[in-house]
């Protein structure tokens, strides 16, 4: 099991000494990044209700967070509308967006017409209890209709944008981005697939994607030989040419299969994040939005900040490290 003895320490060191090295980022004058952070969602949303439950225990965290997000259909099922309205309350006063993950082509929902009838009345809800929603990003609706239900790229083009279009009618206030993999869907197919849909939506006369996220499965580079960090930038690259922010999500890529081999514990959530951080800070990435979130059951506990390896800790080091660097 990985703890935090000699090894982890060194290597966190390590990393240190190699960030302390490398030039700083040369994009003068760019505007400070976003950050959103996603708790995990396990144990019937245990963490996103303690965030509300024990505010003191994440105070300097929340401090460096621009927007707390949440998988739509966990906040449909998992909490009450008296929780909900309480903590939307919270979220106001401290001034925090709220923001959701979304499907948008799905296998229950195959269409943009049926993802968004199966949504909006959450939405409403959300907004009934006082919610201001400011974004919602789409779970990954290429790879859903490549993978899962089969069908064709023009089909996911043709399907996003009438969804996207159904979004921008009835909640034209919200932001809306797109989630899509990396390494399993190429650099070329991502530069590819932004062209196209940002082309349909202008035939549309529908406003194109506000921001790009990329889910990286980095421990892929090592485990399968596939893909590169300098892809990423590259595709931040793009992204920039387009005047399109460029999103990246931050997790541990190796603890499922660290889990798997039962090398995993809370520690592995901590390094693997801290480990994407220096690794793409070492080729001069910085996104516009930096995403720390967790879908994979890890950490085991969300507070407090000043523990070791919980869920707001990770998010209150690597901001402090990397998300409030000088460009």
């Amino acid at each position: 099991m990985l703890t935090c003895g000699a090894g982890v320490v060194a290597a966190l060191a390590c990393g240190i000494l190699l960030f302390a090295a490398t030039p700083a980022h040369a994009q003068g004058g760019a505007a400070r990044p976003e950050v959103w952070m996603g708790p995990p969602g396990q144990d019937n949303g245990r963490c996103f209700r303690e965030l509300f439950e024990k505010p003191d225990e994440w105070k300097e965290t929340r401090s460096l967070v621009d927007v707390l997000f949440y998988a739509d259909h966990n906040l449909k099922r998992q909490f009450t509308d008296d929780e909900l309205r309480k903590w939307i309350g919270q979220l106001n006063a401290w001034k925090l967006k709220f923001a959701m993950e979304v499907g948008a082509i799905k296998p229950w929902g195959q269409t943009g017409e049926k993802c968004f009838s199966v949504e909006k009345p959450n939405w409403d809800r959300l907004q009934n209890l006082g919610a201001s929603l400011h974004a919602i990003a789409m779970d990954e609706p290429l790879l859903c209709c490549r993978l899962h239900i089969k069908k064709p790229d023009d089909y996911a083009v043709q399907e996003t944008a009438n969804y996207i279009a159904l979004v921008r009618r009835h909640f034209p206030q919200m932001q809306i981005g797109d989630i899509e993999t990396y390494p399993s869907i190429p650099l070329a197919d991502h530069v590819w697939w932004i062209e196209a849909l940002q082309k349909k939506l202008a035939e549309m006369n529908v406003r194109g994607l506000d921001f790009y996220r990329l889910d990286v499965n980095w421990v892929n580079f090592t485990a399968q030989g596939l893909g590169s960090w300098r892809e990423v930038r590259k595709l931040e690259l793009e992204c920039r040419k387009r005047k399109l922010p460029f999103s990246l999500i931050y997790w541990a890529s190796g603890l499922p299969a660290g889990q798997r081999k039962g090398l995993a514990d809370d520690s592995t959530w901590y390094v693997g994040i801290m480990q994407q951080g220096y690794d793409y800070a070492l080729i001069d990435g910085r996104p516009d939005q930096f995403v720390i979130e967790s879908w994979v059951k890890a950490p085991s506990r969300c507070l407090p900040e000043t523990g070791e390896f919980t869920f707001t800790r990770s998010v209150r080091d690597f901001v402090r490290k990397f998300a409030r660097q000088n460009p």
